[in-house]
């Protein structure tokens, strides 16, 4: 049965590490997947995922405007199609987030999303928001903060290295823009430690 995946994370976890080794995987034993990113993320290179440790693969691209539904039940119609998987997930709307879950429910193609839970202001993506709320099955990926407990948020770096907060939601950047901390680590960056009671 085709199901709804969420893999989510911080930023330096290694989703498309995680995304590049299933497609492998599906390409390995002979089915086909499809490869999908945010057109606006071309850190890899336009239509391309790459990750970190210096592996990629080619995929399509998607911006806000893109039916992906009918994007995959015209592929169908052309070949089998074993998986769709999407990396930056967090830049999918919540209109497209449906018409993923409707790949599912009435293509059975299993969809399998990648991307980060929440951004530097410690809010929810929209496309991530949508996924939280109709993905079947969530997976977190964890990393960790530099005191080594589990990185759960994001602060955003200008380039001397200060911490901001406030700006876009959506800029792109790697390790030279963020940098992942655990929950206690992010708000005291980002100024907002609580003192303890007296």
């Amino acid at each position: 049965m085709a199901k709804l995946y969420f893999h989510y994370s911080t930023m330096n976890a290694g989703k498309s590490t995680l995304l590049l080794q299933a497609a492998h995987n599906y390409r390995e034993r002979g089915m086909k997947p499809y490869l999908l990113t945010a057109a606006l993320d071309g850190r890899a290179g336009k239509g391309r995922i790459g990750s970190r440790i210096g592996i990629g693969a080619e995929a399509a691209v998607f911006d806000d405007e893109d039916d992906l539904f009918t994007q995959i039940q015209t592929l169908l119609g052309q070949a089998p199609l074993a998986c769709v998987f999407i990396d930056e997930a967090q830049f999918l709307t919540r209109d497209q987030v449906w018409q993923l879950a409707r790949v599912v429910d009435d293509l059975s193609v299993p969809v399998m999303a990648y991307g980060l839970r929440v951004d530097f202001r410690g809010g929810l993506f929209p496309g991530s928001a949508a996924l939280l709320a109709l993905a079947d099955e969530l997976r977190e990926i964890r990393t960790i903060c530099h005191c080594g407990r589990k990185a759960t948020m994001v602060v955003r770096q200008n380039e001397d290295g200060t911490v901001v907060t406030d700006g876009a939601q959506v800029q792109i950047g790697g390790n030279e823009t963020y940098v992942s901390l655990c929950r206690r680590h992010w708000r005291e960056a980002v100024g907002d430690r609580v003192k303890p009671a007296q």
